[in-house]
Formats: C-alpha cells, structure tokens, sequence
C-alpha cells in the first residue's frame, strides 16, 4: 500500500488540546522519538530469531492458545505480534507498518502512537485467543496485522482525505478503504478458511475505532464526512 497526502499544518499540534482532560483522557506531553522505526527494528530481530536461529521460539512467542490455558503463556498476548510466518508476511506488515506508523506518530505523537499499536494489538490478542477457544481451534496466531488494521483506523481518522494505493495501483479513499476492509474481512472470516487470521484482522478496525472514540473522543464518521 502507498499513501498520498498533504499533511496539514497543524499535524504536530495534539489532538486533545482543546478537550477537558479525564483519567481516561489524560494527555500525553508532545515528543516524536521515532517509535514506528523502533518497532519495526525489534520485529526485525525477533524475525531474524525465529527464522533463522531459534525456531522454536515461534511457540514460545507466538499465541498458542493451548499453551495460554494450560501453560499460563500469557505473555504471548503480547509477543504474538512480533512474530511472522514468512519473510513476505514481515515485509508486508512492516512496510505497512512504516507508511502509516510515521504519519500517525508524527500527528499524535510517540506516547499516544505507542500506547495505541501495543493496546489494540493486545486486545485483538485476546480477543482472537477467545474466539478460537469458543470454536475449539487450537492455532498458532503471529504476526502484527491487527495492531496494523487498527492503525489504518486511526491514519482514516487522522487524514480523511488521504488516498491509498492498494498494491501501489488503485487509488482508494482511506476512509472508503476501512469500510471495504471491515466488509472482506468480516465475510472472509465467517465463510472462508484460508488459514489467515480474518477475524483478528476485524478485531483490529474495531478496537481501533473503539479506542477514538473513547479515549480521543473524536467520532470517526464525522471526521470522514470532512
């Protein structure tokens, strides 16, 4: 995917400046220290482990369900989207992972980008463990694609006017593309079993668009109307 937008010329300016802050909305103090390109490197090494060193730290790391239940695992909520399956499934997270990570820290910094990625991630990792235990499917589920689909969220938010070329050739609105994502994936993961995660994809944009409208208290219908 490619993105082509004019950033505006308030995008370092914090979002929640003019809201009452809450013990909810606590605002985090402005710093960009390049947190997307961290994570992008840490995935890297993690890649570097798995694939070519120790593989079987991918069944350590990655979230087996069976082992969160009766290993006590639970770390693996967390390590599990660092982990990828092939060097196609790393690039294209990470190249995702780069386009829409640096616009959306740049516009609302290091604290919030990274508190976003690492929550949404997180509760897709939960959410996924409990949908695959109420199907009785024991899986191995890694790779940072959640966190990703929830960070196209916030990036529609951010920018409603950006244009986004799927497979660099078709120009898609961002906001257009969010309600066709939540439409594929959602049907993909009720009918199709292709092996790829589609439900924890679906997690993604809705935690990401619960997480807005919570904690950001912005709408984002609203903010794709502009």
């Amino acid at each position: 995917m490619e993105n082509h937008c004019g950033l505006a010329a308030d995008c370092h300016t914090n979002y929640l400046d003019t809201m009452k802050p809450t013990l909810i909305n606590k605002r985090f103090r402005y710093v960009n220290w390049g947190v997307t390109n961290i994570l992008i490197g840490i995935n890297f090494v993690v890649f570097c482990l798995t694939e070519f060193i120790f593989p079987r730290l991918t069944y350590t790391l990655a979230l087996v369900p069976s082992y969160v239940l009766y290993g006590h695992y639970y770390w693996q909520f967390i390590t599990y989207m660092f982990v990828h399956g092939s060097i196609s499934h790393f690039l294209f997270n990470m190249l995702s992972l780069y386009i829409f990570g640096i616009a959306v820290e740049r516009r609302v910094g290091s604290k919030e980008f990274l508190l976003y990625y690492l929550l949404t991630g997180t509760l897709c990792g939960v959410g996924s463990y409990g949908l695959y235990y109420l199907a009785n499917t024991n899986v191995v589920l890694l790779g940072s694609s959640g966190a990703i689909y929830a960070l196209l969220v916030l990036f529609s938010v951010l920018y409603p006017r950006a244009v986004i070329y799927v497979f660099g050739l078709i120009p898609v609105a961002a906001p257009l593309l969010i309600v066709l994502y939540f439409v594929i994936e959602l049907m993909s993961g009720l009918f199709i079993s292709d092996g790829v995660a589609h439900m924890t994809h679906l997690l993604g944009l809705v935690f990401g668009f619960l997480y807005i409208i919570i904690r950001m208290r912005m709408n984002p219908l609203k903010e794709w109307r502009r």
